[in-house]
């Protein structure tokens, strides 16, 4: 299983807006230039993610996009699951009916168990989380993270 870079490139845009959390809007151009990614790319993934309540805009002179919920409120489920679709190992582990052989096929079980882990481990992991892991790793940088 490899993850697009929607997901990618979606979680390192989301990681940006939790770290200014609270404090202020971010505009794209400044998350392209710190993450070293193509703004026009970032405001494709910006649609599926507003599409999704995760995240919202302002307007003005200090405007961006900000979290619509706090950084310990979404996990990296969320994200990927707005940014990707769904979150589908191979395709029968969401639709059983899309393959004839789904009731005896051997590997179905393993896909969909396989499926489960991916999604719980997911699921069990916040933007605050991966803040708080960033942070802690780069202590002496923390304070003048900013741009």
């Amino acid at each position: 299983m490899k993850l697009s870079t929607r997901s990618r490139y979606g979680l390192r845009l989301m990681f940006e807006l939790a770290m200014a959390h609270g404090c202020r809007a971010i505009q794209l151009q400044d998350i392209a230039a710190r993450q070293e990614l193509s703004e026009k790319y970032l405001g494709k993934l910006i649609i599926s993610l507003r599409s999704a309540k995760l995240v919202g805009s302002v307007r003005g002179a200090h405007g961006g996009y900000i979290l619509k919920k706090a950084p310990d409120k979404i996990t990296l489920r969320e994200i990927v699951v707005a940014l990707e679709g769904g979150l589908s190992i191979v395709d029968c582990t969401e639709n059983s009916n899309g393959c004839i052989r789904s009731r005896s096929c051997p590997t179905r079980e393993i896909w969909c168990g396989l499926n489960r882990v991916v999604s719980d481990y997911l699921e069990g992991i916040t933007l605050a989380d991966m803040v708080e892991k960033y942070r802690s790793k780069n202590s002496e940088n923390a304070d003048i993270y900013f741009i």
